[in-house]
């Protein structure tokens, strides 16, 4: 926001600025639909549903307020809600600035229990597929490879370059990976992003990934950019003082801060912070247009240092 009056009324996600994404041009702040399908801890076998008008108007407030970068997966589910159904129910015929990325590599069985990733060329079939189905669609706009480990992914990544070759995929990205499994990728086909845990707190080497990533001109696509190191369980009740001094000066919360300064450490980087719900939803869009000084961005970086 650029003045301490903007709301979330009268900002858009235009106002986190564009990158170039593969072939679509995206806004910075962007949607991500892993706790869409449920209330409260998302990815684990018996989660609570979230009421499905709910998550419909996310959606469709969502792409009402500028958003054209949706992340999914078809693993994002509850028993009785798919995050990929959802956007199809919500927002299909997809206009064509819409960029709907997904993810392949893990694995939940219907009950919700995680089942080994998926390495082989079929089974990462599969799995395009099943986004294909779900989403309603002839192709996927971005798949994003996820990663476990420092093993080789050449054969991996060498199966959906063969599925993009195919027409399958449009674009390809990384998700999880380290900086030789980003090399030995892009010796295979283009790499349009990497999809990577980002936030204030991060470690030297996320710091380095990000940096490369810039140089190379790679879209850097952080989860958990709210929550930072807390990862899955969020911020914690105490936030560093830097971060509460800055959220004080400009009247905005805590989360707004963090997801500004994420924004602030590159042009190449992307935000797609995730809810289910319609304020939360606005917070974050308005976040993309919080413009941060100099003194606010050092104050800030003593606590990413910390």
């Amino acid at each position: 926001m650029t003045s301490d009056s903007t709301t979330a009324d009268t900002v858009t996600a235009a106002d986190s600025g564009t990158w170039k994404l593969g072939d679509h041009t995206v806004h910075r702040i962007g949607f991500g639909t892993m706790r869409l399908p449920q209330t409260g801890p998302a990815l684990v076998p018996h989660a609570v549903p979230r009421d499905r008008e709910q998550a419909l108007r996310v959606l469709r407030r969502a792409v009402e307020l500028g958003v054209n970068h949706i992340d999914t997966a078809a693993f994002y589910f509850s028993p009785l809600r798919s995050a990929n159904e959802l956007i199809n129910r919500a927002l299909a015929p997809y206009s064509d600035d819409l960029l709907i990325a997904t993810k392949v590599g893990p694995g939940r069985g219907i009950d919700g229990e995680w089942v080994e990733h998926a390495r082989t060329p079929e089974r990462l079939r599969a799995q395009v597929e099943q986004n294909l189905r779900q989403l309603g669609r002839d192709h996927l706009d971005l798949v994003n490879l996820r990663v476990l480990g420092e093993d080789s992914i050449a054969e991996r990544f060498g199966a959906l370059a063969e599925l993009r070759r195919a027409g399958l995929i449009r674009h390809l990205g990384l998700s999880n990976v380290h900086p030789h499994q980003l090399a030995e990728a892009r010796a295979i086909a283009p790499v349009a992003c990497v999809q990577n845990r980002y936030g204030l707190g991060a470690t030297p080497a996320q710091d380095e990934l990000l940096r490369l990533c810039g140089e190379s001109g790679i879209a850097f696509v952080p989860f958990y950019a709210i929550a930072g190191t807390g990862g899955q369980n969020g911020t914690g009740a105490t936030e560093p003082a830097q971060v509460r001094a800055v959220a004080e000066a400009h009247r905005v919360s805590t989360a707004q801060v963090r997801l500004a300064w994420t924004l602030h450490r590159g042009p190449h980087v992307l935000a797609i912070p995730g809810t289910g719900d319609v304020a939360h939803l606005e917070d974050n869009i308005a976040a993309g247009a919080l413009r941060l000084s100099a003194a606010d961005l050092a104050l800030l970086d003593r606590a990413h240092r910390a």
